[in-house]
Formats: C-alpha cells, sequence, structure tokens
C-alpha cells in the first residue's frame, strides 16, 4: 500500500508504528479496548496507552486507566491538539509533551545502497538482534551516533536515531538514517514511520519524510519529557 494511502487510515499506522517502536526496545504490548499499549520495563516500568484521535468517551476511559498510577503516559496522535489539551485538563492529567510529530516516507525514495563515511576517524558497525536492526558509528571508543530500525510486515519503523552532542551538525543524522534504510530493504518495505523530535523533525523533512499528525503525551504526574528517543 503507497504511503497515501496509508495516510487516509492513521489509526492502522499508529498500530503498526507501536509494534515496531516496542520490537525495536523488546517492549511487551497488548490491547487497551481497541488501542495499543506498551510496556516501558526499561524506563517507567509502566504501561503506556495510545491513540488516535479517541471519542470522548474513549479518552475519558484512557484517561481513567493512566491516571491509576503517576508513570503512566497516554500518547494522543492527533491535528486537534487543542481538543485534547482540553479534555485531558478535564480528567485531571497534564501535558508532558507536546512537540513530536508522527512522519512517515515512501521508502522508494530512499537510498538502499551502504552509505559510506568520508571521514576516515568514524567507523560504522551494523548488526541484527532479535529482529532489530542497528547501526552505530564510533569515533574511536566513543559512539557518536547511532539507531534502530525494526519492520512491521512492508513498514520500516524508526527508533532511537541518536547524534551525540559533540558530533551533532556533521551530517551524521542523514548518514545513520541512509545506513538503517539499506538495512530495512533487506526486507520488502515499502513505507518507513518514526516519532520525531523538533530536532529531528528538521532532518527527517530534509530526507523527504513528511509529517502526519501532531503527539500529545499525557500523565496524572506533572514531571515528563519528550521520550522519541527515551
Amino acid at each position: 500500500m503507497s504511503p497515501d494511502a496509508m495516510v487516509e487510515d492513521i489509526t492502522r499506522l499508529v498500530e503498526i508504528w507501536v509494534t515496531g517502536w516496542a520490537g525495536c526496545r523488546g517492549y511487551e504490548t497488548r490491547t487497551e479496548g481497541r488501542f495499543p499499549a506498551a510496556l516501558r520495563a526499561d524506563t517507567t516500568k509502566e504501561w503506556e496507552y495510545f491513540a488516535h484521535d479517541p471519542s470522548d468517551t474513549e479518552f475519558a476511559e484512557l484517561a481513567a486507566k493512566t491516571a491509576e498510577a503517576p508513570a503512566r503516559i497516554l500518547t494522543i496522535l492527533t491535528n486537534d491538539v487543542a481538543r485534547y489539551t482540553y479534555l485531558a485538563e478535564q480528567q485531571g492529567l497534564n501535558v508532558t509533551s507536546a512537540s513530536q510529530t508522527m512522519m512517515i516516507v515512501d521508502m522508494e525514495t530512499q537510498d538502499s545502497e551502504d552509505p559510506w563515511l568520508s571521514d576516515d576517524d568514524l567507523k560504522l558497525t551494523t548488526f541484527r538482534e532479535d529482529g532489530v536492526h542497528h547501526a552505530v558509528v564510533h569515533a574511536g571508543e566513543s559512539v557518536a551516533v547511532s539507531g534502530r530500525v525494526f519492520v512491521v510486515g512492508h513498514t520500516a519503523v524508526f527508533d532511537k536515531i541518536v547524534t551525540e552532542p559533540a558530533y551533532q551538525r556533521r551530517g551524521l543524522g542523514s548518514f545513520i538514517m541512509k545506513a538503517l534504510a539499506a538495512q530495512a530493504f533487506e526486507h520488502d518495505v515499502e513505507n518507513g514511520l518514526l516519532l520525531a523530535s523538533l530536532d529531528g523533525q528538521k532532518l527527517y523533512s530534509h530526507l523527504g519524510w513528511k509529517t502526519l499528525c501532531h503527539v500529545l503525551m499525557l500523565s496524572a504526574s506533572d514531571e515528563g519529557s519528550d521520550l522519541s528517543v527515551g
């Protein structure tokens, strides 16, 4: 299915993304009603619920489950941020992040060849573990940039794209995305999905990715952060 056709069903895209994101991180998944959820075993030790444009009643039910534990997160994917911010206030939830977006790309527009590093001091390592493709660039003993990709059906889900501060603005973010795309092409992939931080949105747009919707993260706690890479 083409990306343009898939955009018509963002609910399905969210399900695919959660499966791939959880696959990248080894998270347990389940459903809460018709919505996917993942257990953040390595960070909050609690469940995160995901929903695209839930009804007021569905939102209230998910908010109630989220409020059962301060570390639980309700992530709403929507292009009506104001509506769900208001509903969150009504249900006693706090906005912990509103800066991310979900993005999609037609993988036919991405380079399928392994990229090369022009800096001899940097070395690329790629490997696959538990179904997850990894790419890491080292500068000596230090990691300069890294990322992961997990394929769900015909969709490559990219995650944890991290360029260390000392190596930013050197084109390494683009490089690692190309290295991961080359690995994803070992499968019959048609589309790519990811959640992007503000900085990431600039990089991915430059690489041909398009924004699908905004990402609103909610919690009963007033502590939180942009968890697209965390």
